[in-house]
């Protein structure tokens, strides 16, 4: 399972949440080997007197924090953010206004559908 937190501005997010979420879920699919059907964003856009950022960075700065089961590989995990600070441009966001953070936990400390991670049969593979 991976979820998907993406934190911005509201003025510029809003406008490219479906082009944002269409283009990480692509990365995902692809560094990570995911499935089509199973996509767990959230945006979170702030107002600009909220979101507070280094210099150097314009109004498009955008975090992206993945949360998911451990297992992928470093190369997999390198390759989803490759493909990311590539896929992202054409929609503004250049390398220098994107960070990018994985959370890896086990699968049983994850609950959902009524059962711990580690007890449920997946229809994708985990280690990529």
């Amino acid at each position: 399972m991976t979820q998907v937190k993406v934190y911005g501005i509201r003025d510029y997010l809003n406008p490219i949440k479906q082009q944002l979420s269409d283009a990480i879920h692509g990365c995902v699919m692809e560094a990570l080997q995911y499935p089509a059907d199973k996509r767990f964003h959230r945006f979170f856009p702030l107002d600009k007197s909220d979101f507070y950022y280094p210099s150097g960075r314009s109004d498009k700065y955008t975090i992206i924090e993945f949360t998911m089961f451990e297992g992928r590989s470093m190369e997999a995990k390198k390759q989803l953010i490759r493909l990311l600070f590539e896929r992202l441009q054409p929609l503004g966001i250049s390398s220098q206004d994107l960070e990018i953070t994985i959370f890896e936990t086990p699968k049983h400390n994850w609950g959902f559908r009524g059962l711990p991670g580690d007890e449920h049969e997946l229809n994708y593979k985990v280690d990529v």
